[in-house]
C-alpha cells in the first residue's frame, strides 16, 4: 500500500514536470500527500499552485483546511474568505468557516455558517453532525440530539452520528437509547475499542454487572491502548463495591502509563473515601511531581490533610491551588472556611 502510494507520488511529480501549468496535476499530488498525511508537502504544493493561479478555489479551500489542521484558525479563515469571494455558492466553504468559529467557541457565528451550508446542500449529514456537536459542546443536549437524528435520517450508518448521539443520550441519562446506538456502531465496526468501553460504561450505570464486565474484558482484548479501559473498568468495579479489584485495575493503568495522571488521582480519591489518607496523599504528591501546576490536585491534597487533622498542611495546599488558579472562587471559599476553623481552634487552645 505504501509502495503503491509512493509510486503514484513519483508519477504525479513527473507529470507535473511535463505540464507545470496544469492545475489538476497539483491537485492530484496534494491529494496523494494528504493520503500520506504529509501536511507540509500538501501546503507546499498548494502554495505553488496559488502562485500560478491565485484564484484557484480548490487550492484556497485546501490551504484553509491545512491551516485548520495546524490549528492556526486566523490563517485558515483568510483562505476561506478568499474562496468565498470567488464563489459565494460553495457549501463547503461555509461549512469550513463554521468549523473555525466552532473551534473559537463562537456559537452564533458557527451556527450562521453551518445554516448557510445547509441552504446550499441540505442533504449532507456531516453538516447536521457539526451543528449537533456545536450544541453538544455548549451542553444543549436536546437540540444536539435532534440534529444527530436528522443526520441519521440521511445516513443511518453514519458512525459519527451514532457514537455522538449515544454520548448525548448518555448525558441525558437515557442509557437504553445510548446502549442501542453504541451496539449499532459495534455491528458496523466491531474493532472500535472506544465504543466497547462506552457499552461497558453504560451497562455499569444500568446496574448490569456481568454484561458490563464482559464488555470491559472484550475491550481489553482489542488492539490499542488499554489505559482508558483499565480506568473505566476500575470505576465500574468500585460502582459494584469490588474495591480491592478496582485498586488492582487502577494499578494496571498506572503501570501501563506512569506519566499519565488520571489513574493516580482516581485511585487516590478511592483511598480518601476509605480514609486511607497516607496512601491517598502519596498518590496526590506523585501527580504533582508530574504536573506541578495542577490546582485541583492541590485542593484534593489539602482535603486529605484536612481529614487527617493536619490543618497547616491543608492550608498550604489550598493556598498553592489559589496561587495557580487565582480566579477560582470555590478554592478561595474552601481556604477561607478552613482558615477560620483553624484560627477558631487556635484561639480556643490559647484561651484554655
Amino acid at each position: 500500500m505504501v509502495k503503491d502510494l509512493n509510486k503514484q507520488i513519483e508519477e504525479a511529480i513527473l507529470e507535473m514536470a511535463k505540464n507545470p501549468k496544469d492545475a489538476e496535476g497539483y491537485h492530484r499530488l496534494s491529494e496523494l500527500y494528504l493520503a500520506q498525511q504529509d501536511y507540509d508537502k500538501v501546503m507546499s504544493v498548494l502554495e505553488s499552485l496559488l502562485t500560478i493561479y491565485p484564484d484557484d478555489e480548490r487550492a484556497l479551500i485546501g490551504m484553509g483546511t491545512m491551516w485548520f489542521y495546524e490549528k492556526d484558525f486566523r490563517k485558515s479563515l483568510i483562505y476561506f474568505n478568499k474562496a468565498l469571494e470567488l464563489n459565494p455558492k460553495n457549501y463547503l466553504t461555509y461549512f469550513n468557516m463554521g468549523n473555525v468559529f466552532a473551534e473559537w467557541k463562537n456559537f452564533q457565528k458557527a451556527l450562521f455558517y453551518y445554516n448557510r451550508a445547509i441552504d446550499l446542500n441540505s442533504e449532507n449529514p456531516e453538516i447536521y453532525n457539526a451543528i449537533a456537536l456545536l450544541y453538544q459542546d455548549f451542553e444543549e443536549y436536546i437540540e444536539s440530539k435532534a440534529y444527530y437524528e436528522k443526520a441519521l435520517s440521511l445516513d443511518p450508518t453514519n458512525l459519527t452520528a451514532l457514537i455522538d448521539m449515544g454520548n448525548v443520550c448518555f448525558k441525558l441519562y437515557d442509557y437504553e437509547t445510548a446502549l442501542e446506538l453504541y451496539k449499532k456502531v459495534f455491528v458496523l465496526n466491531s474493532d472500535n475499542k472506544i465504543v466497547a468501553i462506552c457499552v461497558a460504561n453504560t451497562l455499569t450505570l444500568m446496574k448490569n454487572r456481568e454484561e458490563a464486565y464482559n464488555w470491559f474484558e472484550k475491550a481489553l482484548k482489542m488492539e490499542g491502548d488499554n489505559y482508558k479501559a483499565y480506568i473505566c473498568y476500575a470505576i465500574a468495579l468500585s460502582e459494584f463495591e469490588e474495591y480491592d479489584i478496582a485498586v488492582g485495575m487502577y494499578q494496571k493503568a498506572i503501570d501501563l502509563a506512569p506519566q499519565e495522571t488520571n489513574a493516580y488521582v482516581l485511585l487516590a480519591n478511592l483511598y480518601t473515601n476509605f480514609n486511607h489518607l497516607d496512601e491517598a496523599m502519596a498518590l496526590y504528591k506523585k501527580v504533582l511531581s508530574i504536573k506541578p501546576n495542577d490546582a485541583e490536585v492541590y485542593m484534593l491534597l489539602g482535603n486529605a490533610h484536612y481529614l487527617k487533622g493536619e490543618m497547616e498542611l491543608a492550608l498550604g495546599a489550598y493556598k498553592s491551588a489559589i496561587t495557580i488558579a487565582p480566579e477560582n472562587d470555590e478554592y478561595k471559599l474552601v481556604y477561607v472556611q478552613a482558615l477560620d476553623e483553624y484560627v477558631d481552634k487556635k484561639n480556643q487552645g490559647d484561651a484554655a
